[in-house]
């Protein structure tokens, strides 16, 4: 199964030349190329989703935006038609009040922050697979422990469905060595498929916060639940001309 972290970069139309409408060939040169079985993104804007959906037939598209009207950016999770079933999918919002649309922790900055949750039957084997997908707050390194720990509890809630193996994936804005990570540490059952990878975010190196020398370090994840081998992970660094897939690396995993 291979399994990609992607933070695909909203079309702010602030990128020049990385612009959403010149990277969206070269990424779904990609994904076709890669053919993974499941995406996770982040920052995908309603149209992106559109897109999505519209480019990729052979993957179902599922997600909703994280404002109060639900527009806005998506943790979009697309899946492979003919792999799995849908059987179960849902979004909330880091806060008091998850199940409120729009919702926020108050110490939070101005853009809520949502989790989209779902729960494949993998056709072949009938197991149960569940993806928590996710995007932490990008000011503070206190309310993206909170975030953390309060997606940690979500997951360990009592559920309905007896998942095989539980991924957490996502743009968590935060260094492997940092206060807010130390979350993890107390999830042992856990599993990082993604340490030591190096940089994640580049910002398509136009400033001094990142290196070409991949000194940095990532702050994309995907994490895991569940007996698995890990067989390969790679980053998708492929840049055509000066114009790169996002101002992220997208992770991939293959497990067995």
């Amino acid at each position: 199964m291979k399994i990609v972290t992607f933070n695909i970069r909203c079309d702010c139309g602030v990128d020049q030349k990385n612009d959403f409408e010149f990277r969206k060939p070269y990424i779904l040169e990609k994904l076709v190329d890669e053919s993974p079985d499941i995406v996770c993104f982040q920052e995908v804007m309603s149209h992106m989703a559109l897109w999505l959906n519209d480019s990729l037939p052979d993957y179902h598209i599922v997600g909703c935006g994280r404002d109060e009207n639900l527009d806005g950016e998506q943790m979009t999770i697309a899946y492979r038609r003919n792999s799995f079933s849908l059987i179960a999918l849902n979004n909330f919002w880091h806060s008091e009040t998850p199940s409120v649309v729009g919702s926020r922790f108050p110490e939070q900055s101005n853009f809520p922050r949502l989790c989209t949750e779902c729960y494949l039957v993998e056709r072949k084997s009938k197991k149960i697979i569940r993806v928590v997908n996710t995007h932490l707050d990008h000011v503070s390194s206190a309310v993206r422990r909170k975030e953390l720990e309060f997606v940690m509890r979500a997951i360990y809630s009592v559920s309905m469905y007896k998942e095989s193996l539980t991924f957490l994936v996502g743009d968590l804005n935060a260094e492997p060595e940092s206060e807010e990570m130390a979350v993890m540490k107390s999830y042992p059952d856990f599993a990082c498929l993604t340490k030591d990878i190096g940089i994640t975010y580049h910002g398509y190196f136009r400033d001094n916060l990142s290196s070409m020398n991949d000194h940095s370090p990532q702050i994309d994840y995907i994490f895991v639940r569940g007996n698995v081998q890990l067989k390969s992970v790679e980053k998708w660094t492929d840049v055509h001309d000066g114009v790169y897939l996002s101002d992220h690396y997208p992770v991939s995993v293959v497990v067995e």
